[in-house]
């Protein structure tokens, strides 16, 4: 397969609308449609069922779908760290999402900066759902993750730490003064809907949330709960109350970074951050 059969097969699955993905592409639709006919057909299999109203993935487009993102990361993350290598740029790039980690980072980047031979550690505060694709197309070389929300398949990983996690509600609340509450109780009540790793929200009837600042002015206006890390509590404003919630599943944070990567800096990074 070339790069931009794959590039265009991606775009339509991602849209399902052959004229959205063609106007995305800045190409006219009738090349695209012979392009995906022609990877169709070099590859044996059919990717899309089409009606004159509809676009849908076949099982095997959605395979590809999978696997040519992947691939395109590849290619991009390639792209990316061999200019940095021409560059002669040593330092590091590290991606966490804003309000993630917040005890860990600063002592793992005072840790490592007083570390021999360490270079400069770039920090990127991203979005929900953001890091792992940071990694994978190489804006970043190592990243802050957390299970069971980020995925890290194709990654190499150590973990670093396990917590529970708290409900948080505004002052006044009807569970604020509860000494603990189970996740049964919260079924129907307005929690976040994060967007996920394709952009889009889940159904429910919490608000859509972007980030956490946003999520916690929701709460203090009492339009919206949430259940976070214990480690959260320390970024909670006065007029917020914690409540813990001994059923919800445990996060452990991990340090992830791609199994092919053979910079020393990297690897006293990660010695740094296991043995804190």
């Amino acid at each position: 397969m070339e790069a931009r059969e794959l590039r265009y097969f991606v775009t339509v699955a991602e849209e399902l609308h052959f004229g959205r993905a063609a106007d995305r592409l800045g190409i006219a639709q009738p090349p695209l449609s012979r392009a995906i006919g022609q990877l169709e057909r070099r590859l044996g299999v059919e990717l899309f069922t089409r009606t004159s109203r509809s676009v849908a993935l076949t099982e095997a487009g959605a395979v590809l779908l999978r696997e040519g993102r992947a691939a395109l990361d590849a290619l991009e993350a390639a792209e990316r760290r061999t200019r940095r290598a021409a560059t002669g740029t040593s330092n590091l790039v590290l991606v966490t999402k804003a309000g993630a980690s917040s005890e860990l980072l600063p002592k793992l980047l005072d840790a490592y900066a007083a570390e021999p031979g360490a270079v400069p550690v770039d920090v990127i505060l991203c979005g929900v759902a953001e890091q792992e694709r940071h990694l994978r197309d190489g804006r970043a070389d190592v990243a802050l993750l957390h299970l069971p929300f980020d995925s890290t398949v194709g990654f190499d990983t150590e973990e670093l730490s396990t917590e529970g996690q708290l409900l948080i509600v505004p002052a006044g609340h009807p569970l604020s003064g509860r000494t603990s509450v189970s996740m049964t109780e919260l079924a129907g009540l307005p929690m976040p809907r994060w967007p996920g790793r394709d952009g889009t929200y889940p159904p429910g009837p919490g608000p859509e949330v972007r980030d956490n600042a946003q999520l916690l002015q929701l709460i203090a206006l009492d339009r919206a709960i949430a259940v976070l890390p214990e480690s959260c509590r320390s970024l909670l404003p006065y007029d917020l109350r914690t409540v813990p919630v001994p059923d919800a599943p445990r996060v452990t944070t991990v340090i992830a970074w791609p199994p092919h990567s053979r910079s020393r800096a990297l690897a006293a990074l990660i010695r740094t951050a296991t043995r804190l």
